[in-house]
């Protein structure tokens, strides 16, 4: 992580600093680009700042329900009927342990596009798995591979799209309802192959089953397993496993047909059944919500470094006008495989800065010479809903629990955006190719 914060801050100041060596004032040139690029690090780093502290309500909201749902026992339920699945995934984290029931949850929030929710499970995800971590400061294969899923998690809908695709007059707002599911199925799958190919080239060093030095200790699932309650180690029938997946499956097609409608009660109805929940189970679910909110509070403000850290040198790099170069240059040969000029930018952005991503959505599809309804409207509306910040969420996800070296993170999370790309591609090329 320090070469690629150091590579793109080099490169957003040289190109800007060879802007300014050739820079001529005219009437439509007024600033200087250096004092642009000033200008773009100082805002950068104060809305980074906004932008967490815009994070603390809802980390403490979303917090504070999954205490209330750990509390009484509701990720043990969910991680045990999926079991078959995540142990085969995750074969380092015990089958029981509360890391499982907090990745379904951070899963489960963004199937549903729901970006604020996945991100305070996601790193009460990262948090359980870091007690598992051989190595403190180090991203374990477990985390890796978390957050390339996490990155490419399958979406079944896109509610901020939808609803932004339906205010800017489209005829068919959930129209990509499909093509997302495609992208992200994709994505997802190269996630998962990326994460557990690259590991083989990215040891895990330091700790004693990697080393074999005395002294030093490894978290077994054993001893992982000594902190859950005694009944944890009990397991659903295979067939209540079976019957929880194929469920999740017949949620698919549910959410293509109904996604439009399903969508504004999400929210409130994730909020109402786990609190529900936790009261049938007799938790004093007011306290341990509260308790829960405090954790999402100091989460919160410990994130703020980590992300003045990457939104700065992604405001650096996009002010300099690196990423216009990038685009100009390859613009022509990717119109060659389905990917315009005019959606390119949303491909590039998107892994680094949410927010410019979305600005580029709104821009184009509203722009009457395009529309949400064309092919390039469909095409960038998909990579919204299908791929994800993936800079913003390693630079979170990580830094809540201070792991400084990422391994293969980043390069399984880049692969899984590639993928969605590719497969964003594919789906607009062959359902609206002609529109």
């Amino acid at each position: 992580m320090n070469a690629i914060f150091l590579a793109i801050v080099l490169s957003g100041f040289l190109v800007t600093g060879y802007r300014q060596i050739v820079w001529v004032p005219d009437a439509t040139h007024t600033v200087a680009p250096m004092q642009t690029l000033t200008t773009a690090i100082i805002e950068a780093a104060k809305s980074s700042v906004t932008l967490a502290l815009g994070l603390i309500g809802v980390m403490a909201l979303f917090l504070g329900l999954m205490k209330v749902a750990e509390a009484g026992g509701l990720l043990r339920i969910i991680a045990r009927l999926v079991r078959p699945l995540m142990v085969r995934l995750f074969p380092e984290v015990p089958a029981d342990h509360p890391a499982m029931g907090a990745m379904i949850m951070n899963m489960s929030a963004n199937a549903m596009g729901l970006g604020n929710a996945a991100t305070p499970f996601g790193i009460r995800a990262m948090q359980e798995l870091n007690k598992l971590n051989p190595c403190p400061g180090t991203a374990s294969n477990a985390m890796a591979l978390f957050l390339a899923i996490n990155t490419s998690s399958v979406t079944l809908l896109p509610t901020g799209v939808i609803a932004l695709r339906a205010s800017a007059g489209s005829l068919d707002p959930a129209g990509i309802l499909p093509t997302t599911l495609f992208a992200t199925l994709c994505s997802t799958t190269a996630a998962i192959v990326a994460a557990k190919v690259y590991q083989r080239f990215f040891p895990l060093s330091g700790t004693a089953a990697s080393t074999g030095k005395p002294g030093e200790t490894e978290i077994s699932p054993a001893g992982a397993a000594e902190i859950l309650p005694q009944d944890a180690s009990r397991a659903y029938p295979a067939w209540a496993s079976f019957l929880a997946l194929a469920a999740i499956a017949a949620v698919i097609p549910l959410a293509i047909v109904f996604g439009a409608a399903i969508g504004p009660w999400i929210v409130p109805g994730l909020m109402v059944t786990l609190l529900g929940f936790g009261a049938w189970r007799r938790v004093r679910v007011y306290e341990v919500f509260v308790d829960g909110a405090k954790e999402g509070f100091q989460v919160a403000l410990r994130i703020i470094p980590y992300l003045v850290a990457i939104l700065v040198a992604v405001a650096m790099f996009r002010a300099s006008g690196a990423l216009d170069m990038i685009i100009g240059a390859i613009g022509q040969y990717t119109a060659l495989v389905g990917l315009p000029g005019e959606a390119l930018p949303m491909a590039l952005l998107r892994p680094l800065s949410g927010s410019g991503a979305y600005g580029v959505l709104a821009a184009t599809i509203q722009d009457p010479v395009i529309g949400p309804d064309s092919y390039v409207g469909y095409l960038v509306s998909t990579l919204q809903g299908s791929t994800e910040t993936t800079f913003y969420v390693l630079a979170v996800y990580f830094g809540a629990v201070q792991v400084h070296r990422v391994r293969h993170a980043l390069a399984a999370g880049l692969t899984a955006d590639f993928a969605g790309v590719a497969g964003a591609v594919v789906a607009c090329s062959y359902l609206y190719g002609g529109t």
